[in-house]
């Protein structure tokens, strides 16, 4: 964590130091810095889906329900990341148009797990 944080705030100062003079160029920093923490990220997200496997092996969760919550917390983080870069190269309504892309995407893709938690729900009470 240590190592994420140093690496973030040297990339702002950076980014700050190259904003007055070229601007493209405190672009070009916070991507890269961005990029630098994605790969930081992985790892530990890693640790996270495996976990998550391990405990879904242990409740009986149907496979089909995981995999879709994975790729949502997927689509949910790559939005937000590329958003981000968006917001910080001052398109915002590019920021926009990809946090309701993601948002509906995710709306599409949960719409089967709340149909068959439905059809659960109407077993238990008909």
């Amino acid at each position: 964590m240590l190592q994420v944080g140093v690496i973030g705030v040297l990339g702002v100062l950076f980014a700050v130091q190259f904003k007055s003079g070229k601007s493209e160029y405190a672009v070009y920093i916070s991507v890269a810095v961005s990029l630098l923490l994605f790969g930081c990220m992985l790892e530990r997200l890693r640790d996270a889906v495996d976990s998550l496997g391990r405990i879904g092996n242990y409740i009986k969760v149907d496979q089909r329900f995981f995999g879709t919550m994975m790729k949502m917390i997927g689509i949910t983080y790559l939005a937000e990341f590329s958003s981000g870069i968006c917001k910080d190269a001052g398109y915002q309504s590019i920021a926009s148009q990809i946090e309701i892309f993601s948002k509906l995407t995710i709306l599409a893709m949960g719409l089967p797990i709340l149909q068959t938690l439905l059809e659960v729900m109407t077993g238990f009470l008909g």
